[in-house]
């Protein structure tokens, strides 16, 4: 049966084999770091984190805060501070001005656990962390921020499967260097879309033409104009596919428009921040 491309799909054998690594994952770790999407810090939210990760501590890193802007993502740190009751620190794998607030967190929140094994006559070991998120929120170039001035790998701990690998950030931190993988089941078709246009869902599950459009459909006046600025598209042309190919001479033999094409550079532009620094999330 031909796979419906206007809707966009997750397969619930990936799904559940994801589910059962990261389990195991955090079954090694005293605390967490949750990496969203700056450009969708909300829709790059997992609703049931807290369950997943077993009250498991964690904090927030608001990943690529390059690409967004600044005034506008301050107001979406303070909601989910707020909201979540957890830090929430805006980062770019870019910089590393504010490792050692991301190490100093990880490891305050580590404690409690360490001083429980402590309690029951264990000697005091470094804290250990794992990153986690949905897709391409940038998990892995958190890690590679973190580990870049350490790569002292420490091994599989005993009792651990082997190719679990740790890397020692100082003496009071060890990283589990393998991105947990939180795996989407959202039944919620406007969060997938949101998904679709960071690169955040596989694009075997989706067509970059319907992708493309409802981008541009989403976007709200300011984004629009900067839209239209940008390829160069009058105001009294719909922002659509058709125009944007038109204008950009993106155009099949024959004259008709290269809407596969054209879809591909409109998400591929948006998605490297070429066009403006967009949040696509809006708060209440």
């Amino acid at each position: 049966m031909k796979k419906d491309k206007t809707h966009i799909h997750w397969y619930p054998g990936h799904i559940a084999k994801a589910e059962r690594k990261l389990k195991e994952q955090l079954s090694l770790v005293d605390a967490v770091i949750e990496v969203l999407d700056a450009r969708i810090p909300l829709s790059s939210r997992y609703n049931n984190i807290s369950g997943l990760l077993n009250s498991k501590p964690r904090f927030l890193l608001i990943n690529k805060s390059d690409l967004v802007d600044k005034n506008e993502l301050d107001k979406f740190v303070k909601y989910l501070h707020s909201e979540l009751g957890v830090t929430v620190i805006p980062t770019s794998a870019k910089s590393n001005k504010d490792l050692n607030i991301i190490i100093k967190e990880a490891i305050r929140l580590s404690e409690p656990r360490i001083q429980a094994l402590m309690a029951k006559g264990l000697l005091r070991r470094p804290a250990r962390i794992m990153v986690v998120g949905l897709p391409n929120v940038g998990k892995s170039s958190i890690i590679n921020k973190l580990t870049r001035s350490s790569k002292t790998k420490v091994g599989a701990k005993a009792g651990v499967t082997r190719q679990q690998q740790w890397v020692r950030i100082n003496p009071q931190l060890e990283l589990l260097d393998t991105p947990g993988i939180i795996p989407m089941k959202q039944e919620d078709q406007e969060i997938a879309k949101k998904l679709a246009f960071v690169n955040s869902v596989s694009e075997n599950a989706y067509s970059n033409e319907i992708v493309a459009q409802e981008l541009l459909n989403i976007l709200d006046d300011n984004q629009q104009k900067i839209f239209r600025e940008f390829y160069k598209l009058p105001e009294d042309l719909e922002l659509n596919i058709d125009n944007i190919s038109i204008e950009r001479n993106w155009l099949l033999t024959g004259g008709s428009t290269d809407r596969e094409r054209t879809s591909v550079y409109i998400l591929r532009d948006f998605r490297e921040g070429k066009i403006g620094k967009f949040i696509l999330d809006k708060l209440a």
